[in-house]
């Protein structure tokens, strides 16, 4: 296998999708987007359809190395009765089925990006998260995905898994609020371990930034909707964003994002704001 994916700018997430997940997964690809975020967890998310519209577009002449898949594993506290696993089987064992369940799905025989869902406790890592991390490190180390990484981790979990991690998280997906400083602990670990920190639910956790002066300003000037000012603030700080839009327009809207220039002075205000 190559080395790493390329990291991209913008992630689709599939979460809560339901029936309509392979329709607008399709139009996420049509609209522009080659990096999709899913689970093994049908409790929120369609991982079947996702492949389905993956499929799609391999069908139609697109390259498998153009996009960047990542996927998770997800445990019985994460689940419901739906399990890709077998509940009675050793932890690392219910890794490797359910990674290998997630290839079958999305039509493809490596991930970019596996991760964590999340650990098993609110506070520091018990011996089934290290039994589960040495389960997704054997598959890191089958070749099976690219990269590793972790989510729904706080700074202290973070900060343990990667001093003891024989193969270290490159991926840190965590719900951002601004009212946290944009989860400033766990992105400065982030920049320190050398891995990438994706943001998601930037704006339905974060109203009031969507709604102040100083960003609705901005916007203004830029002739760019609020959303798209947070998306580009959140890239100008190295973190990857999410989106789960259900609107074409807002697709578009937010792959042009990137195109916006911040002042450092911007930039230094929003990352403020609330916290």
């Amino acid at each position: 296998m190559s080395a790493e994916s390329t990291i991209p700018s913008m992630m689709y997430g599939t979460a809560w999708k339901k029936d309509e997940t392979a329709r607008l997964v399709k139009l996420a690809i049509k609209s522009g987007f080659t990096a999709i975020d899913t689970a093994n967890q049908k409790k929120h998310y369609d991982e079947v359809l996702v492949g389905e519209a993956l499929n799609d577009a391999f069908k139609s002449g697109a390259k498998r190395e153009s996009f960047f898949i990542q996927t998770k594993y997800t445990s019985k506290d994460g689940q419901d009765h739906r399990l890709p696993y077998d509940p009675k089987a050793d932890l690392k064992t219910q890794v490797r089925q359910s990674i290998d369940s997630s290839l079958e799905h999305l039509h493809t025989d490596y991930l970019d990006s596996y991760v964590l869902h999340g650990p098993h406790y609110r506070h520091g890592l018990g011996k089934e998260d290290w039994q589960v991390w040495e389960g997704i490190e054997e598959q890191f180390e089958a070749g099976k995905t690219k990269m590793v990484g972790c989510s729904n981790v706080s700074a202290d979990q973070l900060r343990e898994l990667s001093l003891a991690a024989k193969v270290k998280p490159k991926m840190v997906q965590n719900r951002c609020y601004a009212i946290n400083g944009w989860d400033y602990e766990v992105r400065q670990i982030c920049k320190e371990i050398g891995a990438t920190y994706q943001g998601f639910s930037l704006l339905t956790a974060n109203p009031q930034v969507l709604s102040h002066p100083f960003v609705l300003q901005i916007a203004q000037r830029q002739n760019a909707t609020p959303a798209q000012i947070v998306f580009k603030f959140s890239m100008s700080i190295g973190m990857l964003p999410l989106t789960g839009t259900t609107s074409e327009k807002h697709m578009l809207e937010d792959l042009k994002s990137k195109e916006l220039e911040l002042t450092q002075e911007e930039i230094d205000t929003i990352e403020k704001i609330s916290s």
